[in-house]
């Protein structure tokens, strides 16, 4: 699975893993956000899901295929590079978000009900209002190429 986002007048981005935050990305004060429900479904079929969080829960409805308990950002970091970071988008709103975001092909913060940190704003390349925002994105790549060009 791929999902190709052409870049005009920059890079094209070949990506085959999203990788998002659990707790104050997909969840509020641990309880899921139903409108990234549908787009995370729809994701399914292009890209490999994989859920990280400090803390343990229960992943949305199973939509991910991997769910890995992290400890520090540098894990988050560290698991992206084992997946090839170039062919990741990262999905995050905290502090220890940003180590990831940073390194992803594709970066984005979520400015969640949850808040979200400088550091992941900093560190990302695009920034959303929310996460079905920030997942509709990656289902209109038209849309993100827009957002993306030099």
């Amino acid at each position: 699975m791929t999902l190709q986002i052409p870049i005009p007048g920059g890079s094209d981005l070949r990506l085959e893993h999203l990788v998002i935050n659990a707790h104050g990305t997909l969840t509020d004060r641990g309880e899921p956000i139903t409108a990234a429900l549908a787009p995370l479904n729809q994701l399914l079929q292009r890209l490999l899901i994989h859920v990280l969080s400090v803390d343990r829960c229960d992943t949305p409805n199973g939509l991910a295929a991997i769910y890995l308990p992290i400890t520090t950002g540098i894990d988050k970091r560290k698991y992206l590079h084992t997946l090839g970071a170039n062919r990741c988008v990262a999905i995050g709103n905290s502090r220890n978000d940003a180590p990831m975001l940073e390194l992803a092909a594709l970066g984005i913060a979520v400015i969640g009900p949850e808040g979200t940190h400088h550091d992941a704003i900093a560190a990302a390349d695009i920034i959303a209002l929310s996460i079905d925002e920030a997942l509709q994105l990656l289902i209109d790549p038209q849309t993100l190429a827009a957002t993306s060009r030099p």
